[in-house]
């Protein structure tokens, strides 16, 4: 798996659809993970935080608009981007789906090529870093296109990880990042790594940004991990 690779959790009880789904998002360059039903779902926003959620309205047990709910519910989930699947239509279901917090809603049969055109457009929006497009934290910039951070003007000199966590805290700002998950945006999931290394690239990050001077934008939360801002 190549590393800060974008994930897409695709909830659809249906396997011949899950497995269509998941072909053509990996042929796009995505991690995927897969969810048959609500609760499986849930467990699964949970512990791995995608990127993007494609989810299906109607699924055994907890339906997707229920699911979509509960995850907009949440502070820490709600900016994931959902793409709501449905067989439903008539504009009151469209309506219906979008007021429950779905970013985008798609009419069942659809056009597999739309459908990753769309996967990609929210990505752009979660994840603009994967797009090459400049992220901006009051004094810091980041451009991922040339790989260059400056500090109030001052270019800062990163080395490949350190960069690749200071692109995932710009990209949500005061959201807090458990070890766990540093480790699986930053390093991926199938390389071990203790969870004592994202301390000390950390400690490098920190370091770096406050070369210049100015106070440390990094947030050590206790028990939970870290955030910027």
């Amino acid at each position: 798996m190549a590393v800060d690779q974008p994930t897409v959790l695709v909830i659809e009880d249906e396997l011949a659809q899950r497995e269509v789904l998941s072909y053509n998002l990996e042929a796009e360059g995505f991690r995927v993970i897969k969810a048959a039903d609500g609760d499986e779902a849930l467990l699964q926003v949970e512990e791995q935080a995608p990127d993007v959620i494609v989810l299906d309205w109607m699924l055994p047990g907890v339906s997707g608009i229920e699911v979509c709910r509960r995850i907009k519910m949440r502070p820490e989930l709600r900016r994931i981007p959902v793409i709501m699947l449905s067989a439903r239509s008539e504009e009151v279901d469209r309506v219906r789906g979008l007021e429950t917090g779905a970013d985008d809603y798609v009419v069942k049969p659809y056009s597999v090529i739309e459908l990753m055109a769309r996967v990609r457009t929210q990505l752009r929006r979660a994840r603009p870093s994967t797009v090459g497009e400049r992220l901006e934290f009051d004094d810091i910039v980041l451009d991922s296109e040339t790989h260059r951070v400056t500090r109030g003007g001052q270019d800062l000199k990163l080395g490949p990880t350190e960069f690749r966590l200071l692109s995932t805290f710009m990209e949500k700002p005061g959201r807090v990042w458990s070890r766990e998950q540093l480790l699986d945006r930053v390093w991926g999931r199938d390389i071990y790594v203790d969870t004592r290394t994202v301390d000390v690239h950390i400690g490098r990050l920190r370091k770096a940004l406050c070369k210049h001077g100015g106070d440390d934008p990094l947030r050590t939360v206790r028990g939970a991990g870290y955030a910027l801002g």
